[in-house]
């Protein structure tokens, strides 16, 4: 099965580099223009996060395409750190802290890295469950879930942020069921 991951196109906190997770932004204009400039692959079916950045990506780029939205799906919830950037973050001790843990622990008031990256992986396995009759799949999802699914699946494997991508980019891969392969970027 052919899976295209496609992380949203930018919103405005994306250009002020905030982290928003749960926070539902919608798309800023220049995530709508640089997502039409992109050409994206073709798929069957389209699987997507239900919160309104991606909603709105997948519509820009699939308009025709059939759109089942997943939960399990969305982005890590920031707590504390939701809708700050680093500079307002910079002197926060908690923030520190987390940064010297390598951006892996658990968000003050927040999701643990660990609960989001097994519910993000599980979403993946159980979307592709629910649609296995669809040779080309394009999730339209955060740049976090597809880092967790990558770093569980993806073979070889490589360090969570080292599956990293830009809004509106991604990967194209093959999954035969049990690890996925990278044949493209978008």
């Amino acid at each position: 099965m052919t899976i295209n991951f496609i992380r949203h196109g930018k919103t405005a906190g994306n250009l002020e580099k905030r982290y928003i997770g749960r926070t539902d932004e919608p798309l800023c204009d220049a995530g709508i223009n640089e997502l039409r400039s992109i050409a994206y692959p073709d798929c069957e079916l389209v699987v997507a996060s239900p919160m309104k950045r991606c909603l709105q990506t997948a519509v820009l780029i699939y308009p025709d395409k059939k759109i089942v939205t997943y939960t399990e799906l969305r982005e890590c919830y920031f707590g504390d750190f939701e809708g700050k950037n680093h500079v307002e973050l910079s002197e926060n001790p908690d923030y520190r802290k987390w940064l010297d843990n390598g951006g892996l622990g658990a968000f003050p008031n927040g999701e643990n890295s660990a609960v989001f990256r097994a519910r993000s992986v599980n979403g993946f396995l159980k979307a592709v469950e629910e649609n296995k009759t669809a040779n080309t799949i394009s999730f339209v999802v955060h740049g976090g879930t597809i880092m967790c699914i990558l770093e569980k699946l993806a073979v070889p494997h490589m360090e969570f942020y080292d599956f990293m991508t830009e809004n509106g980019h991604g990967y194209v891969t093959v999954y035969d069921g049990k690890s996925i392969k990278i044949i493209d970027r978008i």
